[in-house]
């Protein structure tokens, strides 16, 4: 079968690796995609956001299935143009997509259904938020309710951090429409952990938890970033937190959508948190994370095709969804400056080297392209590669992932020494 990921990321690659292994699949393609990807799919110069030119081409190359692996396309409504176009697509239509969306809807969503999560208020107006934050609690969370490609939260420890903060997303428009409303949220201390699942609308089956570094720096220190690495599993998620989330979050929210005639069907992304009064939901993403991608499908067993067709066609009940029962840990090698300002362009080496096997070794590319001679690999973002190892268990496992960002190079690389700390603490 043929087969087209939308995106252009680390996840698009992790994505792509994973349904390469599926022996159903003859022919990958990626839109727009990037020099890793390049490797084992053909790389299509569309962008993610123009759906016509997307529907265009699998009617042209007669695609069995496309996967949507990006946030912005799936919020866009891009499920629903496929689908009107009669084209087999994996992930949240519109309505459903809206669950990452808008935040303000879907803390709307968890308070009404009684889903564990942190008090709030939504903002449209500043003035009502600047006066909300004169008598609010401190430390406090300001969100942007809209797409700021995870990077549109900011924690003030400070009541006058509180104010520039509204002052941030609310009137110099940091992260444009985004931050049109936004949610003030009580600030919440405790280990984080990211659950990812599979769901058909009806029935959830979860990947294996991860931990994210959102921080630039060690220790958990600088600003918030896309993601710095990832671990898999999470030591901090035991039984009794996924009792209590099965129990409290897990199916209530494949449920409450579908009561609100939302029936979600694709990846749902769990940001949780575990505080001394329970696991609460920090977000919910409509699609697989990056970098959890980048540690959670090189553990899957099951054929990641097989598991998208059953969400699509609504038998996920039929299928058993399963992982190896090892550990994954995904260093990010990124442009320093980043998430502020960095340099881009600049030659990669070390990308061909052998010991990347595709099995213990990976090496996703997260923002890459080729220079003009079609040869030449080239940084292209902030975060350029994911080099992620797989392990017996964590410890395992990291140590394989940080030797194995000695095996490339380019100027200005930086990387976090500390992705996995929790391993040693937990």
């Amino acid at each position: 079968m043929k087969v087209l990921v939308i995106g252009s990321g680390g996840r698009e690659h992790a994505i792509c690796t994973a349904v390469a292994k599926s022996k159903r699949v003859d022919k990958i393609y990626c839109a727009p995609g990037n020099a890793g990807i390049a490797s084992i799919a053909e790389c299509v110069p569309i962008s993610a956001m123009d759906f016509d030119k997307l529907v265009a081409f699998a009617k042209e190359k007669s695609i069995d299935f496309t996967i949507v692996g990006m946030d912005d396309p799936l919020v866009g409504g891009v499920v629903d143009e496929f689908e009107k176009a009669g084209l087999k697509v994996f992930g949240p239509r519109k309505n459903a997509a809206i669950l990452e969306g808008s935040k303000a809807f879907s803390k709307d969503l968890m308070k009404k259904y009684g889903i564990p999560t942190a008090d709030y208020a939504t903002f449209d107006d500043p003035k009502d938020a600047l006066e909300y934050l004169k008598t609010a609690k401190i430390p406090i969370v300001l969100k942007a309710s809209g797409l700021a490609l995870g990077k549109g939260v900011l924690i003030c420890m400070t009541r006058e951090e509180a104010f520039e903060g509204v002052k941030t997303l609310m009137e110099d428009k940091k992260f444009g429409e985004a931050g049109d409303t936004i949610v003030i949220e009580e600030y919440m201390t405790g280990p984080e952990v990211s659950v990812l699942s599979y769901t058909d609308g009806k029935t959830i089956q979860l990947m294996s938890s991860a931990m994210d570094h959102k921080r630039a720096k060690d220790h958990d220190e600088g600003l918030n970033t896309g993601g710095m690495g990832n671990i898999s599993p999470s030591p901090y998620y035991t039984k009794e937190v996924d009792d209590f989330c099965w129990k409290h979050i897990y199916q209530k929210t494949v449920d409450a959508m579908a009561a609100e005639g939302r029936p979600f069907k694709g990846v749902i992304f769990f940001g949780l948190m575990l505080t001394s009064d329970g696991p609460k939901v920090l977000e919910y993403n409509c699609r697989f994370g990056d970098p959890e991608a980048q540690v959670v499908l090189p553990r899957q067993k099951t054929d990641i095709i097989d598991v998208m067709e059953h969400c699509v066609d609504g038998t996920l009940d039929q299928i058993k969804v399963e992982f190896e029962e090892n550990a994954a840990v995904c260093v990010i090698l990124a442009s320093d400056g980043y998430p502020v300002k960095y340099e881009k362009g600049l030659p990669i080496t070390g990308l061909d080297d052998p010991r990347f096997d595709g099995k213990e070794y990976f090496c996703f590319h997260s923002g890459t392209k080729f220079a003009d001679d079609g040869k030449t690999i080239l940084t292209n973002g902030g975060r350029v590669l994911g080099i992620t190892a797989v392990g017996r268990d964590l410890k395992d496992a990291r140590v394989k992932a940080y030797k194995a960002t000695e095996w490339v190079s380019f100027d200005n690389k930086y990387m976090r020494h500390d992705i996995g700390h929790a391993i040693d603490e937990a």
